[in-house]
Formats: structure tokens, sequence, C-alpha cells
């Protein structure tokens, strides 16, 4: 049974460590190649875009692709939006592997946004240093306010996506822990942490190093994602919906 796996998640690499070697299954796994130096995974791979959703749907039907796993990010709104008009154009069944959101714990001082032009309204006029941690490429929003200073960690090199007076880049890969994660906040006299609702245990350290500071951390909320698609939460859960949708349990 072809497959294709929308991936760049850890979510997306372990489905993929599942898959690896089960000669029922011939997986793909698709990555955008915005990381550069990405992890080498047990499954054939390809880099790049699909052309949107015409792309997509001819690459499904070209590559007889029978089932489609978005693995992507839970951010990532327009390739989960392709993917599904995509999938309903070529008649191939889709799930959706996504990693449930975090929820706030006792002790947590939460302030929740919609975006990021209004996790960079809610820093407030007074300078702070701000420890925003939301990829490269959801920086340009906060130039908005170039009087805080901010800590900026990236898995890539920042370039000029944040162009303000007083930025500390720290360019570093999950999985954190949270010793860590409190040592570097209270090294950089951090007083707030701006972060989006990704979900996962890789970057949790730093909720949890917040709440021990007692640190305010504004969370900005999932976009939208497509109406109607069948979820799982882990890729146990997808092997299991590939087995049972195509009647081919081993």
């Amino acid at each position: 049974m072809r497959i294709l796996i929308l991936g760049g998640t850890t979510e997306a690499s372990a489905l993929a460590g599942l898959l690896a070697g089960r000669s029922e299954f011939s997986p793909l796994l698709s990555m955008a190649g915005r990381t550069s130096d990405p992890r080498p995974l047990p499954i054939p791979t390809r880099i790049g875009g699909f052309g949107g959703v015409d792309g997509l749907a001819r690459f499904l039907t070209q590559e007889r692709i029978e089932a489609v796993i978005d693995a992507t990010h839970p951010f990532a709104a327009i390739m989960s939006r392709n993917a599904a008009e995509a999938c309903t154009a070529a008649g191939v069944s889709l799930l959706a592997l996504r990693r449930p959101p975090w929820s706030a714990q006792e002790g947590d001082r939460w302030i929740e946004v919609s975006s990021m032009e209004e996790a960079a309204r809610a820093l407030g006029d007074e300078p702070r240093r701000v420890f925003l941690t939301v990829g490269r490429l959801e920086l340009p929003p906060f130039a908005a306010a170039p009087q805080h200073t901010y800590l900026v960690r990236t898995i890539e090199p920042i370039g000029d996506a944040l162009p303000v007076p007083n930025v500390i880049a720290i360019q570093d890969r999950a999985p954190f822990s949270e010793a860590a994660e409190q040592a570097l906040m209270e090294r950089e006299r951090v007083e707030v942490v701006v972060t989006k609702n990704s979900g996962g245990a890789a970057t949790y350290p730093k909720i949890a190093a917040a709440r021990v500071l007692g640190l305010p951390v504004i969370v900005v909320a999932r976009p939208g994602k497509p109406r109607g698609v069948e979820e799982v939460a882990s890729a146990e859960a997808a092997i299991e919906w590939l087995e049972r949708r195509h009647g081919r349990t081993p």
C-alpha cells in the first residue's frame, strides 16, 4: 500500500520508524525543506512543495498513493487545507496525526492570543526581556515592538527576520530539559515567554520552567484545521488506522 506522509514533526518521524521494514506498506515521507539539515529517516524522503492543491492531487494520482497521513506541524494550516482538498479531488483516504495542544495547569500565568500580531501587542509598551520561541518564519510581527530585548531560539539562523536593536539569537533543536530551560531563563533574566501552542513533550519544558519561575507565558492558539478529517494523536494510532481501514492487518 502506497502511503504519503506529510511530515516535519516528531510524530512523522515516529510513524516513519514504525513503517520501516513492513513489506505490506510502501511509505514516502515529504518535508517542506525549511530545515537545512533534517535528521535522517529510515524510509524514502522527498523535499519540497507540490505546487498547491492541483499539484498535490496530480502527485497522488501519478504515484498511486492510497492513503495520506497529515503529520505536519499544528500551525501548518495551509498544507493541511491543501491536503484535505487534494485528497478529496483524488479520492484518497486522509488521516490527520495531530499532537494534543497544551492546556494551562495550576500555577501557569498564561495570556492566550490568536495571532503573532496580538502576541506582540500583548508584550506591552514597557521594555521587557522576551524569550521568543515561535519559529523563524513567525518573527516579523515582533518588529512592531522594537523596544523589547528578544532572546530568540530557532533551528535555523534568523537572518534579518527580526530587525530590532536588541536580539540574542540561539540555534538549538528540541528536546530540551526543564532544568536547562530554567537555567537559560534565569541566566538571560527573561521576564516573559512567547510560544505557539504546539503541544508535545519535546518543547514543553519551557512551559514547566516558566511555571516554576512565575513568568507569564503568551500562548498563541492554533489555527483552524480542515473539518471532517479523522484525527489520531499518536503514530501507533495511525498504524492501527491504516491496518483497520485498508484491511491489511499483518
